[in-house]
């Protein structure tokens, strides 16, 4: 009811009181039975509101209530987990990284070895192959000069021969051939 009406009815009410006090008739009577009866039977609603509706209501907030503490428990603890885990992945994030730039440094250290060790291989390989051909140079050198001086002595022979007149023969051959050989060596300049 809005405020209008109830003055309304009041003043109503104030003009039918003077009406009713002249014919004997009071509007208004309390009768004390009827209030306490309402009274008794206001508790009694209360009472049976309290147990039936009340009760339950207060243990469904105190359940939400606890549920929510354990909900913000829970959520600290998530949130302290990621936090270590971050940390945790963080440093295996680092320790990775250590490993790996080791083992690019030991890999390079490696490589480097390799390549020494094969540089310097390569460069006995060509100092051997240096040596061998300077051997063999020398060899087909010696055996070069041999053949000229066989071939040097056999002309000499022939023209001794041909200046001679007559025929040389092996034996007398060999020992002019060891002779003029003798003589050509201590002859030869040496280098």
């Amino acid at each position: 009811m809005d405020f209008l009406a109830l003055t309304e009815a009041a003043q109503s009410l104030a003009a039918v009181a003077p009406q009713a006090e002249a014919g004997g008739e009071t509007p208004f009577q309390i009768n004390l039975f009827w209030v306490l009866t309402q009274a008794a039977s206001f508790a009694l609603f209360l009472v049976i509101v309290y147990l039936a509706a009340f009760r339950r209501i207060g243990g469904v907030l105190e359940d939400r209530r606890q549920r929510i503490e354990q909900g913000l428990k829970d959520a600290e603890q998530a949130r302290r987990d990621r936090e270590q885990a971050a940390q945790e992945h963080a440093a295996a994030l680092a320790e990775a990284r250590r490993e790996a730039q080791e083992i690019l440094n030991r890999a390079q250290r490696l490589a480097q070895e390799s390549r020494d060790a094969d540089i310097a291989a390569t460069k006995e390989d060509l100092e051997k192959m240096r040596v061998r051909a300077a051997g063999d140079i020398e060899a087909e050198k010696q055996r070069a000069i041999a053949e000229l001086r066989t071939e040097v002595a056999d002309l000499a022979l022939a023209a001794a021969s041909k200046v001679l007149g007559e025929e040389v023969t092996d034996a007398r051959q060999k020992r002019l051939v060891e002779e003029f050989l003798r003589e050509a060596a201590a002859t030869e300049p040496r280098g």
